[in-house]
Protein backbone atom coordinates (compact mmCIF):
# COMPACT_ATOMS: atom_id res chain seq x y z
CA UNK A 1 0.00 0.00 0.00
CA UNK A 2 1.74 3.27 -1.01
CA UNK A 3 1.43 5.89 2.06
CA UNK A 4 -0.72 8.86 1.51
CA UNK A 5 -3.39 6.69 0.36
CA UNK A 6 -6.78 5.42 2.61
CA UNK A 7 -5.65 2.99 5.02
CA UNK A 8 -7.82 -0.11 6.08
CA UNK A 9 -9.47 0.66 9.70
CA UNK A 10 -11.96 0.79 12.00
CA UNK A 11 -14.48 4.29 12.32
CA UNK A 12 -12.82 6.86 14.27
CA UNK A 13 -13.32 6.89 17.45
CA UNK A 14 -11.74 8.39 20.91
CA UNK A 15 -10.21 5.35 22.91
CA UNK A 16 -13.06 4.44 25.42
CA UNK A 17 -11.64 6.43 28.42
CA UNK A 18 -11.37 4.76 31.24
CA UNK A 19 -11.14 6.57 28.09
CA UNK A 20 6.73 20.54 29.11
CA UNK A 21 9.98 20.48 28.61
CA UNK A 22 11.50 17.83 28.94
CA UNK A 23 11.93 16.13 32.13
CA UNK A 24 15.31 14.95 33.25
CA UNK A 25 13.26 12.69 35.89
CA UNK A 26 13.54 10.02 32.98
CA UNK A 27 17.02 8.23 34.63
CA UNK A 28 14.32 7.87 37.60
CA UNK A 29 12.36 5.14 35.54
CA UNK A 30 15.15 4.19 33.07
CA UNK A 31 16.27 0.19 33.98
CA UNK A 32 20.16 -0.68 33.65
CA UNK A 33 20.38 -1.08 29.95
CA UNK A 34 21.51 -4.46 29.55
CA UNK A 35 18.80 -5.86 27.26
CA UNK A 36 18.09 -9.68 26.96
CA UNK A 37 17.53 -9.49 23.03
CA UNK A 38 17.19 -6.08 20.98
CA UNK A 39 17.21 -7.25 17.62
CA UNK A 40 18.29 -4.76 14.52
CA UNK A 41 15.77 -5.81 12.77
CA UNK A 42 11.94 -6.47 11.97
CA UNK A 43 10.84 -9.64 14.24
CA UNK A 44 8.33 -12.03 13.18
CA UNK A 45 6.93 -11.86 16.59
CA UNK A 46 6.77 -8.31 16.82
CA UNK A 47 5.40 -8.27 13.62
CA UNK A 48 2.28 -11.13 14.50
CA UNK A 49 1.76 -9.00 18.10
CA UNK A 50 0.48 -5.82 15.98
CA UNK A 51 -1.43 -7.84 13.88
CA UNK A 52 -3.18 -9.43 16.67
CA UNK A 53 -3.57 -5.66 18.09
CA UNK A 54 -5.43 -4.58 14.97
CA UNK A 55 -7.55 -6.99 14.84
CA UNK A 56 -8.86 -6.51 18.32
CA UNK A 57 -8.51 -3.28 18.92
CA UNK A 58 -11.01 -1.05 16.67
CA UNK A 59 -9.60 2.17 18.03
CA UNK A 60 -6.19 1.39 16.86
CA UNK A 61 -6.06 2.67 13.72
CA UNK A 62 -2.94 1.33 12.30
CA UNK A 63 -0.70 0.60 9.07
CA UNK A 64 2.54 -1.13 9.23
CA UNK A 65 5.35 -0.59 6.61
CA UNK A 66 7.10 -3.21 4.93
CA UNK A 67 10.64 -2.83 4.88
CA UNK A 68 10.69 -1.85 1.54
CA UNK A 69 8.22 0.66 1.21
CA UNK A 70 9.23 4.20 1.51
CA UNK A 71 8.78 6.35 4.39
CA UNK A 72 5.18 7.98 4.32
CA UNK A 73 5.14 11.50 2.78
CA UNK A 74 4.79 15.16 4.20
CA UNK A 75 3.30 15.63 0.81
CA UNK A 76 0.73 13.39 1.71
CA UNK A 77 0.11 15.09 5.07
CA UNK A 78 2.13 12.27 7.05
CA UNK A 79 4.61 13.15 9.49
CA UNK A 80 6.44 11.54 11.95
CA UNK A 81 6.64 12.14 15.69
CA UNK A 82 10.13 12.85 15.38
CA UNK A 83 9.32 16.00 13.14
CA UNK A 84 6.46 16.93 15.70
CA UNK A 85 8.66 17.65 18.05
CA UNK A 86 11.24 19.57 16.01
CA UNK A 87 9.04 21.08 13.03
CA UNK A 88 6.70 24.18 13.95
CA UNK A 89 4.99 24.26 10.46
CA UNK A 90 4.91 20.00 10.67
CA UNK A 91 2.90 20.19 14.19
CA UNK A 92 0.61 23.19 13.05
CA UNK A 93 -0.40 20.79 9.96
CA UNK A 94 -1.39 17.86 12.10
CA UNK A 95 -3.26 20.39 14.53
CA UNK A 96 -5.31 22.03 11.44
CA UNK A 97 -5.89 18.80 10.46
CA UNK A 98 -7.50 17.57 14.17
CA UNK A 99 -9.53 20.75 14.35
CA UNK A 100 -11.05 20.13 10.95
CA UNK A 101 -12.02 16.81 12.20
CA UNK A 102 -13.69 17.91 15.48
CA UNK A 103 -15.16 20.42 13.89
CA UNK A 104 -16.67 17.43 11.25
CA UNK A 105 -18.09 15.88 14.08
CA UNK A 106 -19.37 18.18 16.36
CA UNK A 107 -20.30 20.96 14.27
CA UNK A 108 -17.81 23.37 15.34
CA UNK A 109 -13.98 24.16 16.31
CA UNK A 110 -12.93 23.57 19.78
CA UNK A 111 -10.73 26.54 21.74
CA UNK A 112 -7.06 25.24 20.16
CA UNK A 113 -5.72 24.47 23.79
CA UNK A 114 -8.79 21.62 23.41
CA UNK A 115 -7.55 20.63 19.95
CA UNK A 116 -4.24 20.33 20.71
CA UNK A 117 -5.13 17.95 24.26
CA UNK A 118 -7.64 15.74 22.25
CA UNK A 119 -4.22 15.13 19.37
CA UNK A 120 -1.95 14.97 22.37
CA UNK A 121 -4.08 12.17 23.77
CA UNK A 122 -5.09 10.33 20.58
CA UNK A 123 -0.84 10.54 19.58
CA UNK A 124 0.05 9.41 23.32
CA UNK A 125 -2.63 6.70 23.45
CA UNK A 126 -1.60 5.26 20.58
CA UNK A 127 1.88 5.24 21.34
CA UNK A 128 0.97 3.49 24.46
CA UNK A 129 -0.86 1.04 23.08
CA UNK A 130 1.80 0.50 20.46
CA UNK A 131 4.94 -0.53 23.27
CA UNK A 132 2.12 -2.11 25.75
CA UNK A 133 0.00 -3.87 23.84
CA UNK A 134 3.40 -6.92 22.65
CA UNK A 135 4.01 -6.78 26.44
CA UNK A 136 0.51 -7.54 27.71
CA UNK A 137 0.03 -10.22 24.57
CA UNK A 138 3.30 -11.53 24.67
CA UNK A 139 6.30 -10.06 27.03
CA UNK A 140 8.09 -8.16 24.07
CA UNK A 141 8.82 -4.48 24.65
CA UNK A 142 9.25 -2.85 21.67
CA UNK A 143 11.48 0.00 20.40
CA UNK A 144 9.11 2.73 18.85
CA UNK A 145 11.03 5.91 17.83
CA UNK A 146 9.61 8.97 17.03
CA UNK A 147 11.16 8.56 13.95
CA UNK A 148 9.28 5.26 12.99
CA UNK A 149 5.72 6.29 13.73
CA UNK A 150 4.00 8.45 11.44
CA UNK A 151 0.51 10.67 12.00
CA UNK A 152 -1.86 11.35 9.52
CA UNK A 153 -2.78 15.02 9.58
CA UNK A 154 -6.23 14.61 7.63
CA UNK A 155 -7.40 11.19 9.33
CA UNK A 156 -5.28 10.76 12.67
CA UNK A 157 -4.26 7.35 11.26
CA UNK A 158 -0.82 6.26 12.18
CA UNK A 159 1.81 4.36 10.04
CA UNK A 160 4.54 2.17 12.01
CA UNK A 161 7.58 0.42 10.95
CA UNK A 162 8.51 -1.71 13.64
CA UNK A 163 12.03 -2.75 14.46
CA UNK A 164 13.19 -4.75 16.96
CA UNK A 165 12.33 -5.07 20.84
CA UNK A 166 13.47 -5.83 24.20
CA UNK A 167 12.79 -9.00 26.34
CA UNK A 168 13.90 -9.86 30.16
CA UNK A 169 13.24 -12.48 32.69
CA UNK A 170 12.59 -10.76 35.43
CA UNK A 171 8.41 -9.12 35.42
CA UNK A 172 9.94 -5.91 37.57
CA UNK A 173 12.58 -5.41 35.03
CA UNK A 174 10.60 -6.19 32.07
CA UNK A 175 7.55 -3.60 33.49
CA UNK A 176 10.54 -1.16 34.10
CA UNK A 177 11.85 -1.21 30.25
CA UNK A 178 8.41 -0.38 29.08
CA UNK A 179 7.85 2.79 31.19
CA UNK A 180 11.27 4.01 30.02
CA UNK A 181 10.20 2.98 26.36
CA UNK A 182 6.82 4.45 26.78
CA UNK A 183 8.81 7.79 28.54
CA UNK A 184 11.76 7.82 25.87
CA UNK A 185 9.20 8.41 22.64
CA UNK A 186 7.08 10.62 24.46
CA UNK A 187 9.53 12.82 25.87
CA UNK A 188 10.33 15.35 23.06
CA UNK A 189 6.73 15.29 21.88
CA UNK A 190 5.36 16.79 25.05
CA UNK A 191 7.75 19.45 24.82
CA UNK A 192 6.11 20.16 21.56
CA UNK A 193 3.02 19.98 22.19
CA UNK A 194 2.98 22.19 26.26
CA UNK A 195 2.74 25.65 24.67
CA UNK A 196 -0.21 24.48 22.40
CA UNK A 197 -2.22 22.19 25.07
CA UNK A 198 -0.96 25.04 27.54
CA UNK A 199 0.06 22.21 30.15
CA UNK A 200 3.18 21.81 32.13
CA UNK A 201 5.44 18.99 32.62
CA UNK A 202 3.43 16.66 35.38
CA UNK A 203 -0.07 17.59 33.47
CA UNK A 204 1.61 16.43 30.67
CA UNK A 205 3.18 13.26 32.29
CA UNK A 206 -0.31 12.66 34.02
CA UNK A 207 -2.09 12.17 30.51
CA UNK A 208 0.50 9.82 29.63
CA UNK A 209 0.35 7.83 32.82
CA UNK A 210 -3.66 8.11 32.38
CA UNK A 211 -2.90 6.81 28.54
CA UNK A 212 -0.82 4.06 29.71
CA UNK A 213 -3.13 2.85 32.02
CA UNK A 214 -6.34 3.83 29.70
CA UNK A 215 -4.46 1.61 26.59
CA UNK A 216 -4.01 -1.84 29.03
CA UNK A 217 -7.52 -1.47 30.11
CA UNK A 218 -8.75 -0.89 26.38
CA UNK A 219 -6.64 -3.83 25.64
CA UNK A 220 -8.30 -6.29 28.16
CA UNK A 221 -11.43 -5.33 27.62
CA UNK A 222 -11.25 -6.46 24.03
CA UNK A 223 -9.95 -9.63 24.57
CA UNK A 224 -12.66 -10.24 26.75
CA UNK A 225 -14.72 -9.02 23.80
CA UNK A 226 -13.03 -11.47 21.14
CA UNK A 227 -13.77 -14.50 23.97
CA UNK A 228 -17.24 -13.22 24.07
CA UNK A 229 -18.03 -13.45 20.35
CA UNK A 230 -16.00 -16.75 19.92
CA UNK A 231 -18.27 -17.89 23.11
CA UNK A 232 -21.49 -17.16 21.26
CA UNK A 233 -20.20 -18.56 17.56
CA UNK A 234 -19.20 -21.95 19.17
CA UNK A 235 -22.67 -21.57 21.72
CA UNK A 236 -24.29 -20.89 18.39
CA UNK A 237 -23.36 -23.66 16.47
CA UNK A 238 -24.02 -26.19 19.12
CA UNK A 239 -27.28 -24.95 18.91
CA UNK A 240 -27.84 -25.76 15.43
CA UNK A 241 -26.71 -28.68 15.66
CA UNK A 242 -29.05 -29.42 19.16
CA UNK A 243 -25.82 -30.20 21.64
CA UNK A 244 -26.55 -30.10 24.86
CA UNK A 245 -23.77 -29.10 26.46
CA UNK A 246 -23.88 -25.26 24.99
CA UNK A 247 -23.72 -23.88 28.95
CA UNK A 248 -20.39 -25.92 29.53
CA UNK A 249 -18.82 -24.31 26.42
CA UNK A 250 -19.39 -20.85 26.65
CA UNK A 251 -18.74 -20.61 30.39
CA UNK A 252 -15.07 -22.26 29.59
CA UNK A 253 -14.17 -19.72 27.66
CA UNK A 254 -14.13 -17.24 30.35
CA UNK A 255 -12.63 -19.39 33.06
CA UNK A 256 -15.82 -20.43 35.11
CA UNK A 257 -16.62 -16.73 35.74
CA UNK A 258 -13.30 -15.60 36.41
CA UNK A 259 -12.28 -13.25 33.29
CA UNK A 260 -8.71 -13.62 31.59
CA UNK A 261 -9.14 -10.19 29.80
CA UNK A 262 -10.03 -6.89 31.35
CA UNK A 263 -9.48 -8.21 35.24
CA UNK A 264 -6.00 -9.20 34.59
CA UNK A 265 -5.15 -6.00 32.18
CA UNK A 266 -6.59 -4.05 35.28
CA UNK A 267 -4.30 -6.03 37.66
CA UNK A 268 -1.16 -5.75 34.98
CA UNK A 269 -1.83 -1.90 34.90
CA UNK A 270 -1.96 -1.67 38.53
CA UNK A 271 1.78 -3.30 38.97
CA UNK A 272 2.79 -1.67 35.45
CA UNK A 273 1.70 1.83 37.39
CA UNK A 274 1.94 1.42 41.27
CA UNK A 275 3.07 5.11 41.99
CA UNK A 276 6.42 6.63 42.17
CA UNK A 277 7.73 5.96 38.69
CA UNK A 278 8.72 9.40 37.73
CA UNK A 279 8.52 11.17 35.52
CA UNK A 280 5.21 9.33 35.43
CA UNK A 281 3.57 10.71 38.48
CA UNK A 282 0.91 8.05 39.55
CA UNK A 283 -0.65 4.95 39.77
CA UNK A 284 -3.27 3.17 37.52
CA UNK A 285 -5.77 3.11 41.03
CA UNK A 286 -8.43 1.12 39.75
CA UNK A 287 -10.99 0.29 42.05
CA UNK A 288 -15.19 -1.47 41.65
CA UNK A 289 -17.99 0.16 41.92
CA UNK A 290 -21.38 -1.84 42.11
CA UNK A 291 -24.26 -0.63 39.75
CA UNK A 292 -27.88 -1.88 41.20
CA UNK A 293 -28.17 -4.70 38.53
CA UNK A 294 -25.55 -5.73 41.41
CA UNK A 295 -22.66 -5.96 38.95
CA UNK A 296 -19.00 -4.75 39.62
CA UNK A 297 -17.47 -2.52 37.02
CA UNK A 298 -13.74 -1.71 37.09
CA UNK A 299 -13.41 2.51 36.92
CA UNK A 300 -10.15 4.79 37.67
CA UNK A 301 -10.24 8.48 37.99
CA UNK A 302 -7.73 9.94 35.75
CA UNK A 303 -5.01 12.41 37.42
CA UNK A 304 -5.90 15.02 34.99
CA UNK A 305 -8.93 15.75 32.32
CA UNK A 306 -8.59 14.92 28.42
CA UNK A 307 -11.08 17.60 27.01
CA UNK A 308 -13.27 16.17 25.33
CA UNK A 309 -16.06 17.74 26.88
CA UNK A 310 -15.36 20.50 25.49
CA UNK A 311 -15.36 19.31 22.09
CA UNK A 312 -18.64 20.05 21.42
CA UNK A 313 -22.36 21.46 22.96
CA UNK A 314 -23.52 17.42 23.47
CA UNK A 315 -19.97 15.84 24.55
CA UNK A 316 -19.98 14.16 28.19
CA UNK A 317 -17.14 14.52 30.45
CA UNK A 318 -15.67 10.71 30.08
CA UNK A 319 -16.66 8.04 32.65
CA UNK A 320 -13.16 8.30 34.12
CA UNK A 321 -12.69 11.86 34.36
CA UNK A 322 -11.82 13.63 37.11
CA UNK A 323 -15.23 15.99 36.95
CA UNK A 324 -17.63 12.67 36.51
CA UNK A 325 -18.78 11.61 40.39
CA UNK A 326 -19.37 7.97 41.26
CA UNK A 327 -22.73 8.34 41.36
CA UNK A 328 -22.61 10.02 37.71
CA UNK A 329 -20.63 6.50 36.83
CA UNK A 330 -23.01 4.10 38.31
CA UNK A 331 -26.11 5.71 36.20
CA UNK A 332 -24.00 5.71 33.00
CA UNK A 333 -22.64 2.83 33.52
Amino acid sequence: MVPGTPLPVAPACSPPASSPPACSALACSAPARTPAVRPGGRSAGLIGDYRRLRELCPALRLHLLDPAEPDPSAADGWYSGARLATDERALAAVLAGAEERIAAEHGRAPRPHVTASRLLHHYAWSVCLLIAGPWHLARRVPAVDPADLWLHAPTGELALRPRGHVTRPGDDELRAELRAAVVAHLEPVLAAFAGPTRRRDRALWGMVTDDLASAVWYLGRMLDAQDDAAAGATAGGAKARGATAVGATAGGVRGGGVTGGEDAAVVAAAALLPGGTLPLPGAADFRRLRTPDGQDHHTRTRLGCCLYYAVGPEALACLTCPRTTDEERIRRL
